[in-house]
């Protein structure tokens, strides 16, 4: 599929209401643990979302469509929800992403974004120059990437107990 903003919304629209009902009221020993050394939990990638809502997509859609002469990306720290979560509940970081996701699609809306506009391009810190419509389509993949690796996270806690049937389960696999 080609990159199309309406396709893309129908995914970013949607992803803080799929945390929600797959999350909330869940016991800790599914949003807690990890899947070892290094790796995130639930709660992690949750932090990680809101993260992103508050200083990726959205300021570097803004470079993007920005006159400045530099569209160099700031680059984007992966790890920032470890230190920005600390004693908040899962509860409240699905509260604020939510928050935050309403508040990026309003702007999203604002711009009134035309094919042009898709087009133009800022310079990712890695990979160079990137467009519009390029952020935007990994901002819509990155949503459905992280609901696959909450399922995978938690899916893992029942690794042990289902027995053989690990072999049919691929998520037990990854």
């Amino acid at each position: 599929m080609l990159f199309n903003l309406a396709r893309s919304l129908e995914i970013l629209e949607r992803t803080p209401a799929v945390l929600l009902l797959m999350l909330q009221d869940l016991a800790a020993e599914w949003t807690s643990a990890n899947e070892g050394p290094g790796t995130w939990s639930v709660y992690d990638i949750v932090g990680h979302l809101i993260e992103g809502e508050k200083t990726d997509w959205i300021p570097r859609m803004e470079i993007i469509l920005s006159d400045q002469q530099d569209k160099t990306f700031i680059p984007f720290d992966r790890f920032a929800q470890v230190k920005a979560n600390k004693n908040r509940s899962l509860a409240e970081l699905l509260s604020e992403f939510a928050a935050l996701r309403a508040k990026n699609l309003e702007i999203i809306h604002s711009r009134h974004l035309t094919g042009k506009d898709f087009e133009r391009t800022g310079v990712h810190p890695d990979f160079g120059p990137v467009t519009l419509s390029q952020l935007l389509s990994t901002w819509t993949v990155h949503d459905l990437n992280h609901i696959a690796q909450i399922s995978r996270v938690m899916a893992k806690q029942y690794a042990a107990a289902v027995g053989p049937w690990t072999a049919y389960l691929k998520i037990l696999q990854q």
